[in-house]
């Protein structure tokens, strides 16, 4: 059976909606007494006005369909500007009317905030020293901005539609390719940062390559490198060779004495003692560089936090060091160089501690998925913060002035993060080592078992 159209259903439901009546009425005239002629001039008068009502019934619904028709192909094709006639609350099509000017003005306003949205990130991404590039699932470039094409050396209208292997940025998609290359960049060569990310748009992925010029802030950064480190040296070299250099001349003038008493034997003496000491604190300055210099790369393995924190206190036997255990957990890392860290760490709360007579507290923790280790004192706390971590800077006397910073590598080197700030609770400070933690192990304790003193 063919499909019966909508209007032509609504019309003929009209129709038998009034077709009742109307047999009714042609067969009250058939059955009385009437001549032929009125008996169709009144048939005429029933049947005429009910197939015109159905008619404009029927008119009436479709033209209000396909005005409703009109206004939705015109928001399906952009065109927001139309607006229905009648639009009421007062009846159903008239509701109808109105929801749909309502969607209407919905669309426009949000067409014309992404158009403002798009126009501003043209804006931004034309703007930017940090070149974009946009490759579709088949690996050709759909978006790309005016620093992308510097990059290139082309026109962006030229790039577009081209594979990254066509633009020489095949080894920059690549995942596991290196985070820094250097490329050729307006006649010169440049360190260049990639990040990579993908996105999906029409329900392709497509994959997002961002690159950023690093080397005027490498260039920047290394200098600052290089003037820390001459002041450093500078200033270690001149402490060492500045006696050195003064009780050289010394001996060197008591030995064009004619006379040797033991005076000057006990000069003597004395001087090369001077150096030999001055040489020695210079010799173990360019160790301790060097040692920080070539720290190797963590051997991860394996390891229980609880028993690598109660071996770093052990080690420290000037003062006792209060534990609170925490949860037993099972890390990854070079056991031998975080413990190390760790006892320099608790070297300087014990030093510190020792100024003021006060204690030293250490335990673990589980925080937000990290491993955290505290080590608090009750020290003199931190003047300031700026230069815990450079090298070689110490305010203890006769310190070297690497503990924090090999800590720091240490630590870093495993993932984690070390900081080192003032007590908000008391006199001292606290420092912190956040590592990457596993799950905890479910152990049963015994009753009374809790915070310990470790020698």
């Amino acid at each position: 059976m063919a499909h019966m159209s909508f209007d032509r259903r609504i019309f003929l439901l009209i129709l038998a909606g009034g077709l009742p009546g109307v047999a009714v009425s042609v067969a009250l005239l058939w059955a009385g007494d009437y001549s032929p002629k009125v008996r169709w001039t009144l048939a005429l008068l029933v049947a005429l006005p009910w197939l015109a009502v159905a008619f404009a019934a029927r008119e009436r619904i479709v033209r209000s369909l396909q005005t409703l028709a009109n206004l939705l192909a015109a928001l399906r094709e952009g065109d927001y500007s139309l607006r229905a006639r009648f639009a009421t609350f007062e009846d159903p099509m008239g509701e109808a009317y109105v929801e749909a000017n309502a969607l209407g003005q919905t669309l426009r306003e949000q067409r014309l905030g992404a158009m403002e949205a798009t126009a501003l990130l043209r804006a931004v991404m034309s703007e930017v020293d940090v070149a974009v590039f946009a490759f579709d699932g088949e690996g050709r470039l759909r978006l790309a901005n005016r620093f992308a094409g510097r990059l290139v050396g082309r026109p962006v209208e030229q790039l577009l539609g081209r594979t990254a292997a066509e633009l020489g940025l095949e080894a920059c998609l690549d995942e596991r390719g290196p985070r820094t290359l250097q490329l050729p960049f307006e006649g010169g060569a440049a360190r260049w940062g990639v990040r990579r990310s993908s996105f999906r748009q029409g329900g392709v992925e497509h994959r997002l390559l961002v690159m950023s010029n690093l080397t005027e802030a490498l260039r920047e950064e290394e200098l600052r490198a290089w003037q820390r480190l001459v002041r450093v040296l500078s200033h270690e070299l001149n402490n060492s060779l500045t006696p050195i250099q003064s009780i050289a001349g010394s001996l060197r003038r008591m030995l064009r004495r004619d006379t040797r008493d033991e005076e000057l034997e006990e000069d003597l003496r004395k001087g090369l003692g001077v150096i030999e000491s001055r040489s020695g604190s210079l010799a173990r300055f360019l160790q301790s560089y060097a040692r920080l210099a070539r720290l190797p790369a963590p051997a991860r393995r394996p390891f229980e936090l609880g028993a690598l924190v109660r071996s770093a206190l052990g080690l420290e036997t000037r003062a006792p060091v209060g534990l609170e255990e925490g949860p037993e957990v099972e890390l990854s890392g070079d056991a031998d160089q975080l413990s190390q860290a760790l006892i320099n760490l608790v070297r300087n709360a014990v030093d510190a501690s020792l100024e003021t007579g006060g204690s030293v507290r250490a335990g673990w923790r589980l925080v937000n998925g990290s491993a955290e280790v505290w080590i608090e004192d009750e020290g003199p706390g931190l003047a300031g913060s700026d230069n815990l971590f450079v090298p070689f800077f110490t305010t203890k006397p006769g310190g070297q002035g690497i503990g924090l910073a090999l800590s720091r590598q240490i630590v870093e080197a495993h993932g984690g993060e070390l900081t080192l700030e003032n007590r908000e609770d008391g006199r001292g400070c606290v420092a912190r080592v956040r590592l990457p933690a596993g799950k905890p192990r479910v152990e049963i304790r015994k009753p009374g078992a809790g915070a310990r003193e470790s020698a």
